[in-house]
């Protein structure tokens, strides 16, 4: 019987495949009357002259004409920094009076923020995106230790982030009380065991070829942050023989390629094949690894997991087969693990209910090969390395950069036999994904009307009205995997990854830090972003306002720590004590927290809390209009749990 084109589930069917909603014209009419215009900003005065508080006594120099913070700005900027972020502090106060007026505040420019957490995960943000370091500043001992969970993140994520924190190190030097409390004889101690390197340098010659180092460092695969504690002495003092200081150059490093004959075998076996699956987790860090993942697959024909600490592989190709990952595995009779970060968790089912086992997804016989950096860079204490995987050959190299000749040597070892093979497998596998989406489209269709807003319908309703721009996914809430199942993505910057070590209070400010480097491609960032994530670093949201970063939050408001929730239901069930008390410890309710106020008193364009779900689309319309003028803007969306 033929559908009544006005029935909802015809509307639902519509909206999901691309067609236009029932009341899209009226909506499209809105938009047209009026285009929200920012907020007005209101300039703050100056602040009043400071000079009776800092003129020194008279028995002091009172000028000098350089400084050694003259000579790191010098340094900073042979390494083409763009940003610095930091919460202002005494201990770098000579650094950061030079980058304003001896560097003019430009590459680097100081961003400032209100936390060194955020400081650090913006730098992590940034760096997925651009592809460089943005430098962070830390006050000695105490800000370090803010930084600390950011920079674990970083860690794991196999991020660089450049960090530069202040000490006083002669004893002589420091000033009573504050000084003593927050200089150490090596502060990176507290968070050495999560760096890929350290330095305290003893001069400016040695800063500057430390400087230099410590970028190399970071930039190398598998890359990691770095960090260099500066005596303030270095940073405040005059230069006394400048003339005889150099900068080293940066060089142009080879990154490192996989042994060509072991690249070679894992050709052949890819090739011999019948099943293989390419499971991809941190491989592409630029556009080049995501097209190399391209071409191998289509040369193969053969399935591709995406695990999304990356965006590796486009999410609509015919061959990402991501969302049924443990049916592929269970089929494969070879797997080649891309940068993958966990391999035994990629090929095993693991449950924690009542005692804690695991279970094989792949075959006994399967054959399994892995490329990455992992091998490369391995420290003791911290376990982010996961459980150990018996590879049958363990390929040590940069993936992407070794994808090139991998590529070539499947290439060279195709016959004609084995092409019309691969042709016919990627039709079953193209089938089989078509099927895979008309089902998430079904299932985003479920509770389509019900308040609180499904996820699903928030992710469809968001991907509506980005599909014709030019997007940027640069944070995503703990278990949100609609903007996948939905949406189109096939540039590696249309997501930014997860956060590594998932530490709470990454996602805001490290959307924000990726949205910072979005700003000069002209494109639209979009964070979804959890409610008790947001509340660890709220702050975030004054930083986008100061520095008119346009990024769109859309909050996931579950009012509850859910996962959290989630954990302590099933312990209770385990236990057969009920469910009802689950709530104590893990909800954001009594009272609700009102994020719409709490961005407007950051100087941000906000709307909400949204829990009819028919208000979603108009409001996502006025919102992207304020970041599109160039400003930060938040929906607070009451949404399911998941």
């Amino acid at each position: 019987m033929a559908q009544d084109a006005h029935s909802p589930s015809f509307r639902r069917r519509s909206f999901l495949t691309g067609a236009s909603l029932a009341g899209a014209a009226a909506l499209s009419a809105v938009a047209a009357r009026a285009q929200p215009a920012a907020p007005r900003r209101v300039e703050a005065p100056p602040p009043p002259n400071p000079a009776a508080e800092t003129a020194p006594p008279s028995q002091d120099p009172v000028t000098q004409t350089s400084s050694g913070g003259d000579f790191m700005v010098d340094v900073l900027k042979s390494l083409a920094f763009e940003y610095i972020a930091l919460n202002p502090a005494s201990s770098f106060r000579g650094l950061q009076e030079a980058i304003i007026n001896y560097g003019g505040n430009s590459r680097p420019e100081l961003i400032t923020s209100t936390h060194e957490e955020i400081a650090a995960s913006m730098a992590q943000g940034y760096a997925k995106i651009e592809g460089k370091p943005m430098g962070v500043l830390a006050h000695g001992t105490v800000g370090l230790q803010h930084a600390a969970m950011a920079l674990y993140n970083a860690f794991c994520d196999k991020v660089p982030v450049y960090v530069m924190i202040g000490n006083i190190l002669a004893a002589e030097k420091r000033a009573p009380l504050v000084e003593w409390a927050h200089s150490a004889q090596d502060p990176a101690a507290i968070v050495r065991d999560f760096l890929k390197w350290d330095d305290q340098p003893q001069s400016l010659q040695h800063f500057a070829e430390s400087a230099v180092r410590a970028y190399k460092l970071a930039m190398t695969p598998p890359r990691g942050p770095v960090l260099l504690s500066l005596d303030a002495e270095l940073q405040e003092n005059p230069i006394e023989d400048r003339e005889q200081l150099r900068i080293p150059k940066l060089p142009r490093t080879s990154l490192p390629q996989g042994d060509a004959t072991a690249v070679a075998e894992a050709a052949r076996l890819l090739v011999k094949a019948e099943n293989p699956v390419l499971i991809a987790d941190r491989l592409a860090r630029s556009q080049a690894g995501m097209d190399r993942l391209v071409e191998l697959a289509e040369l193969l024909q053969c399935a591709v997991i995406d695990q999304g600490g990356r965006a590796n592989f486009p999410w609509r190709h015919p061959l990402n087969h991501s969302g049924r990952a443990r049916s592929v595995v269970a089929q494969a009779d070879l797997v080649l693990g891309l940068e993958l970060n966990d391999y035994w968790g990629a090929l095993h089912a693991y449950s924690d209910r009542i005692v804690r086992h695991a279970v094989p997804l792949a075959r006994a016989e399967v054959k399994t090969v892995s490329l990455g950096t992992h091998d490369l860079f391995t420290k003791a204490n911290y376990q982010e390395f996961e459980r150990f995987a018996d590879v049958d050959l363990a390929i040590a190299g940069d993936g992407e950069e070794t994808l090139p000749i991998l590529i070539e040597a499947v290439k060279q070892q195709i016959d004609a036999g084995r092409r019309a093979a691969f042709e016919a497998r990627g039709e079953k596998l193209a089938a089989a994904q078509a099927g895979m989406i008309e089902e998430l489209r079904r299932d985003a269709a479920i509770g389509w009307e019900a308040s609180p807003i499904t996820l699903g319908r928030l992710c469809a309703e968001l991907w509506e009205q980005l599909r014709q721009e030019d997007w940027s996914l640069v944070g995503n809430g703990i278990g949100v995997f609609w903007p996948q199942r939905l949406w189109a993505a096939e540039k590696c910057y249309r997501y930014a990854g997860n956060s590594g070590g998932f530490g709470i209070g990454y996602n805001a400010p490290g959307a924000l830090g990726a949205a910072l480097a979005n700003r000069k491609h002209g494109r639209l960032s979009v964070a979804i972003q959890g409610d008790g994530d947001l509340m660890f670093a709220p702050g975030t949201l004054w930083t986008a306002a100061h520095h008119r970063i346009p990024i769109l939050y859309v909050m996931h408001n579950n009012r509850a720590y859910h996962q959290e929730y989630m954990y302590v239901q099933n312990m209770a069930a385990r236990r057969m004590r009920g469910v009802t008390n689950a709530h104590i410890g893990t909800t954001l309710s009594d009272p609700n927290i009102d994020f719409a106020t709490v961005a407007k008193g950051f100087g941000v364009y906000s709307e909400g809390p949204i829990s009819d779900p028919k208000e979603v689309g108009p409001a996502l319309q006025r919102a992207i209009a304020v970041v599109k003028h160039g400003e930060p803007a938040l929906l607070d969306t009451i949404v399911e749990p998941r």
